[in-house]
């Protein structure tokens, strides 16, 4: 009889949709661990009616196992009630199972009169031990056997999962479930880890729902896996305008975003980003396949930008940008976990970016920041700065029911490798930095969904940074309240907090309107005496305000009021503190 497997249905976790930090020159943008969304999680990271996969009663395994003739007396013989002293037990078989554990159970029947009833009473207690800590279809059974010298041989049964059938309903590869499925059915088979499979596999977002069967298969201790899944959605196009580019280039933006989780049924992710303002665009394509089915993944990027400075003090200066960034990464999850209480990754990655970046003033080549000079003496190299960086990543991430942590760590370092640029007492590429990074998502109170976001950002550099690698304050994404990097430093510190308190529902909870009051603080130091800036922290509160429609329509308008003064043109809503978004969902 086929044993049903209850489908774990995880909330989905949605693509991080945060525009990055742009300006003339473009500073490092914060990034957690793929999956982490803060902006648009659901009520609770793991729904309430969450429960462990179910199964049905199982008989003995001595139903599934064919026994030898023979084995022992039937109870009702005479032979049953004859006694006898065992002075040894040998258990033949087992790979699971811990001594300590086997011979806490077989002491009591050891240098003692027993009977052959004893015997099926300790063949129980084993087959027990097993079915105990998981392995639902081993157990152990006790051949016929002469017992004049005192030594019982106990065979263990460990049972497996022979084959795994797998039927999706989608473009979804059967190899891809498969192969991912196929770490919860090790040999012996492990309940608890095929559970864990299952659950991990429901996590992800092509995974709209899925149903698992045990069965017997050729023998009774090799059994079938059958697996149906319907695959959720892949395709993702977003449509969006804000104001959250720097103005020296022109704050509001519009763009469309494209993003395809299954490309070609590998659970390969391309995506495409289109960004423009009135003095900028921006192409960011990126494509990522995984390699292994621990969900390894290697990917590449490649970004162009091309900018004006469009604000009236310079726009006669005609000062024009080109920033390129190419990149390769290599990712590989070393924990995956996953119960009915939380789920939880760890991930480990390697990176190397080639960047880019080239003004022009008039037409001409010009060195607008330190480092982008004629330091070599070479004509092509003014106002040019390249990049060539290995960045070495680990990232975190745990959730449970009422609150998300992720967290992580990114270790930098600029390599004099692929032209990269090298001066005598400018900053270059060579250079050595740290980022860190994390937040945390806390559910107050379940029946109102009002929710804390921490946020907090640092970065630590002994080396004089170009403005390509520099920590940026300022902006929707850091220090609410100012301009767009108003601050560029080759070290900095940023923390945040906020409340979201939704206080208006409709169409069943499934739209609503939240008030969001928040206070950031931000703090920058540097190397080098070249950074003139007139202050080197920044602090606001503020409250915003965010509408949800379904799930195809997000609108935010976030105030914040700078504590700090620090001078701009406030020629902007951006610089008056005001930011604007509007998101459309299609799909």
């Amino acid at each position: 009889m086929p044993i049903s497997i209850a489908a774990l249905i995880i909330v989905g976790q949605n693509s991080v949709r945060a525009n990055a930090k742009d300006s003339l020159y473009l500073a490092q943008t914060p990034q957690l661990p793929p999956g982490t969304n803060v902006d648009d999680l659901p009520n609770s990271p793991l729904p309430d009616n969450q429960k462990d996969p179910g199964f049905n009663p199982l008989p003995p395994i001595e139903d599934f196992l064919d026994s030898p003739p023979n084995q022992l007396p039937d109870s009702g013989s005479s032979e049953s009630n004859v006694e006898f002293t065992i002075k040894q037990f040998k258990l033949k078989g087992n790979t699971v199972l811990e001594e300590a554990d086997v011979e806490a159970i077989v002491k009591d029947y050891r240098n003692r009169p027993i009977t052959f009833a004893d015997l099926l009473e300790l063949e129980t207690k084993i087959t027990r031990l097993y079915t105990e800590n998981g392995y639902i279809n081993s157990g152990v059974v006790i051949p016929s056997q002469n017992v004049s010298k005192g030594i019982i041989t106990i065979n263990a049964i460990e049972g497996k999962v022979e084959e795994i059938n797998v039927n999706v309903n989608g473009r979804l590869k059967e190899g891809y479930i498969r192969s991912r499925l196929s770490r919860g059915t090790k040999n012996p088979l492990n309940i608890n880890e095929l559970q864990e499979a299952l659950q991990l596999l429901q996590l992800n977002p092509l995974v709209e729902n899925l149903n698992a069967e045990l069965s017997v298969g050729l023998s009774r201790d090799r059994w079938a896996l059958d697996v149906d899944v319907n695959q959720g959605k892949a395709f993702d196009p977003v449509l969006f305008v804000n104001n959250y580019r720097t103005p020296s280039v022109g704050s509001f933006q519009r763009g469309i975003e494209l993003n395809h989780n299954n490309l070609l049924g590998y659970a390969d992710r391309a995506s495409f980003i289109y960004k423009n303002t009135d003095g900028s665009n921006d192409f960011d394509a990126s494509y990522s396949i995984p390699f292994n089915s621990l969900d390894g993944t290697v990917g590449l990027r490649y970004r162009y930008v091309d900018s004006e400075i469009i604000e009236e003090e310079f726009e006669e200066l005609d000062i024009e940008s080109q920033t390129s960034e190419f990149e390769i990464t290599l990712r590989q999850p070393l924990l995956l976990r996953a119960n009915s209480e939380s789920t939880q990754e760890f991930a480990l990655g390697l990176e190397f970016s080639r960047q880019s970046n080239s003004t022009e003033l008039l037409g001409e080549p010009f060195p607008l920041s330190p480092g982008s000079g004629d330091e070599s003496g070479d004509p092509d190299d003014i106002g040019e700065t390249r990049i060539s960086a290995i960045r070495f990543f680990q990232d975190w991430t745990k959730r449970t029911r009422k609150d998300v942590l992720a967290a992580r760590s990114q270790l930098s370092a600029g390599v004099d490798i692929f032209d990269a640029t090298v001066n005598e007492g400018a900053p270059d590429g060579k250079f050595v930095s740290w980022r860190g990074q994390v937040q945390w998502l806390r559910q107050l109170q379940s029946s109102s969904n009002i929710n804390l976001l921490l946020r907090s950002d640092i970065q630590l550099s002994s080396d004089d940074l170009v403005p390509l690698e520099r920590f940026s304050l300022g902006g929707v994404e850091s220090v609410r309240g100012y301009r767009q990097d108003a601050l560029l430093s080759d070290s900095g510190i940023f923390a945040s907090a906020e409340v979201r308190i939704p206080f208006y529902r409709w169409n069943n909870a499934q739209s609503n309107l939240s008030a969001i009051p928040f206070i950031d603080v931000g703090t920058s130091w540097s190397n080098s005496e070249n950074l003139n800036q007139d202050e080197d922290t920044v602090a606001s509160f503020g409250v915003g305000l965010q509408l949800n429609l379904d799930d195809s329509l997000r609108a935010r308008v976030d105030y914040g009021i700078p504590l700090v003064d620090v001078e701009d043109s406030d020629n902007t809503l951006q610089e008056n503190g005001l930011y604007l978004s509007l998101e459309y969902f299609p799909f």
